[in-house]
């Protein structure tokens, strides 16, 4: 069949999507997806698969995508974060027939994007993403579609959608922040970026950003003239959204773990949706909190899930009439409901911290200044100094490595190349090269195999091999008379 584009491709592939689950790592897998789709949902991404990896490693592409497969996930567009036209072609050509699209992420915001040199780090290189894009549009059976951040200006904004649709994208999901709009600092996104693009593409658009129920969706409809609108944080905080109700958390999280026990995933992840699901609850029943952090196994997960369940339904039950939800939340913790992220300030009053100046800076900042005093350390360090009270988190303690001459990772402190394991490998490889200090031995392994071949030819024709010792000596004493 043809390859379909733009329009055709949202409305008959696509089936014309309007409520669309976003990536996440770590968060969107299948059982998520299938959770979502049960209830609202009509187009779900994968979580953001690493290209490279994806490209070298069987296990990773079973885990994430093969051992996935599903009839009921459809439709999927796989996410890839990628810097190499090659790279992310060959990896999308092995995950083109598990999915209606592949989608190129250029909106990742975080540290990791900005050392691995992709996501929103890439957003000012517009020759290698139009190559990335020309070349999958060429290659792949499957359409092409990208994810972005927008500029501070409106206009580049608009240029940017615009030479990304020349290159070949086919549906362009534009986050209406910017890279540096993150964590505490994310702010309130741009609607208004996100209708000048609208209005100067002629391919369909998603909306990202400032999504937390249904009301939010059809305004942002209304507002930009998007195809679709995608939600992350307020979908995994009730994956009802796109149905419009608020339902009770543990209806969601019992269905969910249903699900999981059906088609498994890490239990890291399983984890981190309870905290989302439950995360207001968890601010009133701490212990359990702490429980639910320490639980090694699905069924201690499930009961954690069954005792918070049981103190809502108790606290239900002993609820006076007429009492309102507490905090200044919209309802009782114990319905799925959004959560606003704090910003600067109001995350410093929750530290107890007055310094107008530490509230800009942020976590990052605060970690550089510590020196061990348990008053600056972040929740995560203090209970590693209770577990360790010696460990010292001055980083002027910690030590020095010496880096790879290739790629700067830390070398191997007996590498006869002054390289990290990875470097090294390769190059003794390349050069049939030993390496004692990370057990390298391709030398010395090609030595032994030359020699057991030859004692092999010896065993099967001594007389030839005896004639061609014969031979041989008989030219090395020529050779000597030669040189004499």
């Amino acid at each position: 069949m043809p390859k379909l584009r733009g329009e055709a491709f949202w409305r008959e592939t696509l089936r014309s999507a309007h409520y669309v689950v976003a990536p996440m790592v770590d968060q969107s897998e299948l059982a998520w997806r299938l959770l979502s789709r049960r209830h609202g949902a009509q187009l779900c991404y994968t979580p953001m698969l690493h290209a490279q990896v994806f490209l070298r490693d069987a296990n990773y592409r079973r885990e994430n995508l093969y051992g996935e497969a599903c009839p009921e996930d459809r439709p999927l567009i796989v996410q890839f974060c990628a810097n190499d036209p090659e790279v992310f072609v060959q990896a999308a050509l092995l995950a083109q027939d598990y999915c209606d699209a592949i989608d190129l992420n250029l909106g990742c915001p975080q540290m990791i994007a900005k050392r691995g040199h992709y996501g929103a780090f890439l957003q000012e290189e517009w020759d290698l993403l139009q190559r990335m894009i020309l070349l999958a549009n060429e290659k792949l059976s499957v359409p092409i579609t990208c994810k972005i951040r927008v500029f501070p200006e409106i206009a580049k904004t608009v240029k940017y959608a615009q030479m990304l649709e020349k290159a070949g994208c086919q549906l362009l999901t534009v986050h209406g922040r910017t890279k540096e709009q993150k964590g505490p600092l994310a702010g309130v996104a741009s609607w208004e970026h996100i209708q000048a693009v609208r209005k100067a593409v002629n391919i369909p658009v998603f909306a990202n950003g400032n999504i937390q129920c249904l009301r939010d969706v059809e305004e942002c409809i209304r507002k930009t003239g998007v195809h679709g609108v995608m939600s992350a944080e307020g979908n995994l905080h009730n994956p009802a959204l796109f149905e419009g109700r608020n339902p009770l958390v543990w209806e969601m999280a019992e269905e969910y773990l249903e699900i999981v026990q059906k088609h498994p995933c890490p239990l890291s992840y399983v984890r981190a949706h309870l905290f989302k699901l439950w995360h207001h609850t968890l601010q009133v029943y701490q212990q359990l909190r702490d429980e639910l952090a320490k639980v090694k196994t699905l069924e201690g997960i499930v009961d954690v899930n069954r005792e918070l369940k049981l103190r809502c339904q108790e606290e239900i039950a002993n609820q006076k009439e007429g009492e309102k939800p507490k905090e200044g939340l919209p309802f009782f913790h114990w319905i799925c409901q959004p959560y606003v992220r704090p910003g600067p300030k109001e995350r410093c009053k929750e530290n107890g911290t007055s310094e107008s100046d530490k509230c800009v800076r942020g976590k990052r900042a605060l970690e550089e200044e510590e020196d061990g005093n348990s008053e600056l350390l972040s929740k995560n360090k203090q209970k590693k100094k209770l577990r360790n009270p010696n460990k010292s988190f001055d980083p002027s303690l910690k030590p020095k490595y010496a880096k790879c001459d290739q790629c700067g990772n830390p070398k191997g402190n007996k590498c006869v190349f002054n390289m990290c394991r990875g470097c090294c490998k390769k190059r003794a490889f390349k050069e049939t090269a030993d390496c004692p200090g990370h057990g390298l031995l391709f030398k010395t392994k090609y030595e032994k195999s030359l020699s057991w071949q030859s004692s092999q030819r010896v065993i099967q024709n001594p007389e030839v091999s005896r004639r061609g010792d014969v031979a041989a000596g008989e030219a090395a004493v020529l050779q000597e008379a030669g040189d004499s």
